[in-house]
């Protein structure tokens, strides 16, 4: 059963909304392997997306490539109608500045698998530096913001720890932390749980959970099928590098239409516990 506003009209509702992210035509490739063939994808404010599929199905290089962080062999990533890493000059697309790439890739706020938090940094201070210095906003509001961040993922006495006294969910806690600082219109999660030991899963999880009951728009790419079936408004399924199946999470989880779902949920499911 999905959260409260998912399902039916909640559905509804969501996607009648102007898109708070759109993926157009979009293909990427490495070396001769084309990872990405021509995905499409839109992402409604204030809607909750899911993505599943095997190892190598692209959905890590989707993330990368809706912030900039992989540029787009062809095809278009749009923020709230504007284009992402690239100025649209008549029928040509010429690459920002690595200046207003930053700017640009502040509103899309990124959490990944494996923290990426500065080790020589306090807990608080690796929050507070990219609203600081990537936005120009006064020090003191983004430590008190801070400060009240941490108090929302349960680490209100860790503000002036460094990375390597916490645990890993605690790690994770801070850099979802972190990326909220920054009051992205888009939080892309890029597996979260996958570097944590299971017993930390569930801290990890809660707090994502929490932030797709206050409305946030969040992009989750995820093996938890659990976590896809109770909080997500709709699952992506992508495999090979593209769409192959989308709905709401009764749908594409109890019922899937297409045959390559069909067998990644079956050995999914079927696996042991780690």
């Amino acid at each position: 059963m999905g959260r409260a506003r998912a399902g039916g009209a909640g559905m509804t509702a969501a996607t009648a909304r102007a898109p708070a992210l759109s993926v157009r035509g979009v293909h990427k490739s490495f070396g001769g392997s084309e990872v990405l063939r021509g995905v499409d994808l839109d992402i409604a404010v204030g809607e909750v997306v899911a993505i599943l599929g095997p190892s190598g199905s692209g959905k890590s290089t989707l993330l990368r490539a809706i912030n900039h962080l992989e540029p787009v062999d062809r095809g278009l990533v749009l923020l709230g109608g504007e284009v992402v890493g690239y100025r649209l000059r008549g029928d040509k697309l010429h690459e920002l500045s690595h200046r207003a790439i930053l700017r640009q890739r502040s509103r899309i706020g990124f959490v990944f698998q494996d923290f990426r938090l500065f080790a020589n940094l306090t807990v608080l201070e690796n929050i507070v530096l990219a609203p600081v210095s990537a936005q120009r906003r006064r020090r003191a509001d983004v430590v008190r913001e801070a400060r009240a961040l941490l108090g929302r993922v349960g680490l209100a006495d860790k503000a002036d720890v460094y990375p390597a006294r916490l645990s890993g969910g605690q790690q994770q806690r801070v850099a979802i932390a972190r990326a909220l600082a920054l009051k992205p219109e888009v939080l892309l999660f890029d597996e979260p749980t996958s570097a944590l030991d299971p017993e930390l899963v569930g801290e990890v999880l809660a707090v994502i959970r929490g932030l797709a009951e206050d409305g946030a728009t969040l992009v989750v790419v995820t093996h938890e099928v659990g976590f896809a079936r109770e909080a997500a408004d709709r699952v992506v399924f992508l495999d090979g590098g593209i769409v192959v199946e989308e709905g709401p999470p009764s749908q594409v989880l109890d019922r899937p239409q297409h045959p390559r779902t069909r067998a990644f949920l079956e050995s999914v499911l079927a696996a042991p516990p780690p």
